[in-house]
């Protein structure tokens, strides 16, 4: 089964999305649905994918949750809660499946340190017993952060988003390179093999610029670690559908074919517990709207604190 382990999906006549905060977010600013992404999916086998959430919104998990219940390859979702909460466990409860994991723009914190704050690591733990994934929206400044966090959470399972976006577009190594290599040496954190494309430059990428930073992190974690994701559509800002995929291949052709196969599937469905698929696979989405077009389900989760602001998100 091959995995897309990392897209978006948004409605922009619901809810804005505070990242998009400028002209370079203009090729994007528009709805994107299930019904834009089957094409894709359909052209490269890709069986299943996990839809990630794009802002801090409680409203637009639930959205997201009444959409992956129906027949689709959808298998799962990763949506935001508040972790500092301390009616986080009742939250999660009242939300259904298939949610398999929760995200915060971590990057977008002021402080570096917020994955060590002592409320955020109790929220962590919530997530534990709860059985789910914290995938980490990081940049290297918040690596270290990242690092004492799964380390101090080790009943927890951890996934890297983007590979905590290198600046690959000035050509950065360190101390991303030395950083990533040392949360790899933890092993309750996986990676995903995503958004490279949009920390190169927009224009003027090369695959012989990223291929070493992607190369990286297979050799830092190891191929039954990481996991593909397109990062669609926000990857369109640099890169078609099916240029992300040939680059994650060309990453991996140096790989057994039980390898390869561990990073276009595998690594995904063990971490987030996800496989069989239903319906039609990418064809059960062809008739379905552009929008989002799920009603949320009347819950107080969906009530989010008033301090907590979307973030941006890729």
């Amino acid at each position: 089964m091959r995995i897309d382990a990392h897209h978006h999906l948004w409605d922009l006549s619901r809810r804005d999305q505070p990242w998009m905060d400028g002209p370079w977010a203009d090729p994007i600013r528009r709805g994107y649905g299930p019904g834009d992404l089957a094409p894709h999916l359909t052209g490269h086998g890709i069986d299943a994918t996990l839809v990630v959430q794009s802002s801090s919104s409680y409203e637009e998990t639930a959205e997201l949750l009444a959409l992956a219940a129906g027949e689709g390859p959808l298998a799962g979702v990763v949506g935001w809660a508040d972790l500092r909460d301390p009616a986080l466990a009742e939250i999660l409860a009242a939300l259904p499946a298939p949610l398999v994991g929760i995200r915060h723009q971590v990057q977008d914190e002021p402080d570096p340190d917020w994955l060590v704050r002592p409320d955020v690591l109790r929220g962590l733990r919530t997530l534990a017993g709860a059985g789910l994934v914290y995938d980490l929206l990081v940049t290297p400044r918040e690596l270290p952060a990242a690092h004492a966090a799964v380390r101090a959470v080790p009943e927890l399972s951890f996934v890297l988003d983007h590979a905590a976006k290198p600046a690959v577009a000035r050509g950065d190594w360190q101390p991303w390179a030395d950083a990533l290599t040392a949360l790899a040496g933890l092993p309750n954190v996986s990676c995903k093999l995503s958004g490279l494309v949009t920390e190169a430059d927009w224009d003027a990428w090369r695959p012989q610029q990223i291929l070493p930073y992607a190369r990286h992190v297979l050799e830092s974690f190891g191929p039954g670690r990481v996991m593909f994701g397109s990062d669609w559509p926000v990857c369109t800002l640099a890169a078609g559908y099916e240029d992300v995929v040939a680059l994650a291949e060309s990453a991996t052709s140096h790989l057994s074919a039980p390898e390869r196969s561990d990073v276009f599937g595998g690594t995904a469905a063990r971490v987030y517990g996800v496989g069989a698929v239903r319906g039609q696979a990418a064809g059960a989405y062809r008739e379905k709207p552009t929008g989002l077009a799920a009603e949320a389900p009347p819950s107080r989760a969906l009530v989010p604190p008033p301090d907590v602001a979307d973030g941006a998100s890729s």
